[in-house]
């Protein structure tokens, strides 16, 4: 790490002083060279005007001694032409070997009246000159400073910048050194204290004394083991209390990943089937159809769904309850019906038992009564009272024995339903048809229908429509209309028989459909009501794969519904195929 640290470092100031370097190189050296260059000028210039004075006021110049003297007082070369051009005297040549001057820049300025200057390569000395000219009498003079000076004083410069940089760089890795071993050290401590939090040793903690960025990355550090902690322990009881929770109640509990592994379990499922381990799929633990459906759809379709199994335990029945997870499992529940089951069997089988057997005597009571009212005299008025009492009651019983068997039969399975595609018209024609005598002084009428097919029984259907139309002609006012009707609910079709009679209150309407459940007992008991056909109703629809309900008010009537499943167009196609 301190490796890495330090080169970074080195890296980093190398660049630095790099850029630094070249800015000064650039900027810096550049701006110098260019005012030495017009220092170098300047004093030039003055000191070729002070040659040319010097030129013009002697009475007998001696170029050739003139102009070796000024060279050594200016530290430049002098030199002397004429109008035409001809060097007539110059400090480092021989004026005779020297080529026309006409043409250079600085003379040509110089011969028309100002001082010239120009920068180049001397073609007799082969170096380059900074040539400043000025104009005399006949002609010209001319100072050429080396710019060869200048060229060694930038290199030293250069070679001092280079040196300086160097000196700086060595400087830059040693501090570099020293830092990257401190920073190492103080990462190398936040590393250990990591790779602990990442074991689970969350009572671990780090403390740095420093201000800067690390000290505080160490705080902070620090600061979210003390909560990690904390949230973990909360979390740690939260689901020990779970857990808890989860082991004591009855019902077996399973937890599914969302590829069907078996995560967690209770003690009670753990008793259920001692075989089952961690990790094992499920489909390799419990094989019933119905778990495995349940299952399936909470983690497809995202919502919870209950289902009666079977085949979990050699004996037992149980409902199960899928839900999902957050994280894409499910949580199944299994809850033993094994004795809610044996129990209400033996209830039906002994309602049916004691119906079975009531149902006989009922009828020989109920027979004998009649004989004996056909038998007895017209003037025996009190004996005639007492036996169509007793036969008003045996029927009554007979009316109750029939209707627990039917509801017996229902409940039991004992009724197998023929389900087959059936018009909906035709049920309610039928209906229409065959329940008009228990309606007397109603009109029985169809208010709705439709041309499409429900799966159904007709026969267990016609006994739904019996016990509701049946019950609208006791309970409305004699000459209101029952109406009858279906209509379309998504992909069902709801049929509905509707009366004007007084209505029911709304605290009756949940227990509605109860077994021997009556809204109003004394008036129920007058109309020869058992407290049963409700019930049936809804037994026989469930059967059906259907749901019942009611809407109603108090002095609105009531209207009473019950849904089938619908044939669509290809399911018909396919079964008249």
């Amino acid at each position: 790490m301190r490796t890495r640290i330090f080169v970074k470092l080195v890296v980093a100031a190398a660049l630095i002083i790099a850029l630094a370097t070249l800015t000064l190189d650039f900027a810096v050296r550049r701006s110098w060279e260019g005012s030495l260059r017009r220092q170098i000028t300047l004093s030039l210039t003055q000191k070729v005007r002070m040659f040319a004075h010097h030129v013009a006021s002697a009475n007998k110049p001696d170029l050739a001694r003139d102009v070796a003297a000024e060279a050594q007082a200016a530290d430049a070369r002098a030199t002397v032409i004429d109008r035409s051009g001809k060097v007539l005297a110059d400090s480092e040549a021989q004026p005779a070997e020297m080529e026309n001057h006409a043409t250079r820049p600085e003379f040509a300025a110089a011969l028309q009246g100002r001082t010239g200057s120009d920068v180049r390569r001397s073609h007799t000395l082969g170096v380059e000159f900074l040539y400043v000219a000025a104009p005399i009498n006949g002609g010209a003079v001319r100072l050429a400073y080396p710019l060869a000076e200048i060229q060694q004083t930038i290199s030293q410069v250069r070679r001092t910048l280079v040196l300086g940089s160097a000196l700086a760089l060595l400087l830059a890795v040693i501090l570099a050194s020293i830092a990257a071993q401190m920073i190492a050290v103080r990462l190398r401590k936040m590393m250990r204290f990591a790779e602990k939090l990442a074991r689970g040793e969350l009572a671990t903690r780090i403390s740095d004394p420093s201000s800067d960025e690390i000290g505080q990355l160490a705080a902070a550090l620090d600061q979210t083991a003390r909560r990690l902690e904390q949230m973990f322990a909360a979390a740690e009881n939260s689901r020990s209390q779970l857990e808890t929770l989860l082991n004591s109640i009855e019902d077996a509990v399973i937890a599914v990943s969302r590829n069907s592994k078996v995560l967690w379990v209770n003690r009670a499922l753990g008793k259920l089937l001692p075989d089952l381990r961690l990790r094992d799929s499920l489909v390799e633990m419990i094989r019933d159809p119905e778990v495995l459906r349940s299952v399936e759809i909470a983690r497809t379709m995202r919502h919870s769904v209950s289902g009666r199994a079977g085949a979990v335990a050699a004996g037992k029945i149980f409902q199960c309850t899928a839900a999902p997870l957050p994280e894409g499992g499910v949580v199944l529940v299994l809850h033993d019906l094994t004795d809610i089951e044996r129990v209400e069997r033996t209830r039906r089988d002994f309602i049916a038992n004691v119906s079975h057997e009531l149902r006989t005597p009922l009828t020989s009571i109920e027979g004998y009564t009649e004989t004996l009212l056909e038998s007895s005299s017209a003037g025996d008025a009190q004996t005639r009272e007492f036996l169509e009492t007793i036969r008003r009651n045996a029927s009554r019983m007979s009316r109750l024995t029939e209707d627990l068997l039917k509801l017996a039969r229902v409940e039991s399975g004992e009724w197998r339903l023929e389900l087959q595609p059936v018009p909906a018209a035709d049920l309610l024609e039928q209906a229409l048809a065959n329940f008009r005598s228990i309606a007397p002084g109603h009109e029985l009428r169809i208010e709705q229908s439709t041309e499409a097919y429900v799966l159904a029984d007709p026969d267990a259907i016609h006994q739904v429509f019996a016990n509701l139309i049946e019950n609208a002609a006791k309970y409305s006012p004699p000459g209101t209309p029952v109406l009858l009707g279906v209509r379309r609910a998504g992909d069902v079709l709801e049929f509905y028989v509707k009366d004007d009679g007084p209505g029911i209150a709304a605290e009756h309407v949940p227990r509605l459909f109860e077994r021997f459940y009556r809204v109003d007992k004394a008036r129920s008991r007058e109309a020869g009501g058992t407290g049963l056909g409700l019930a049936i109703v809804k037994h026989i629809v469930m059967n059906h794969g259907g749901q019942v309900r009611v809407e109603t008010a108090v002095g609105q009537g009531s209207t009473f519904f019950f849904s089938l499943p619908q044939v669509t167009a290809r399911e018909l196609a396919a079964q008249s195929v």
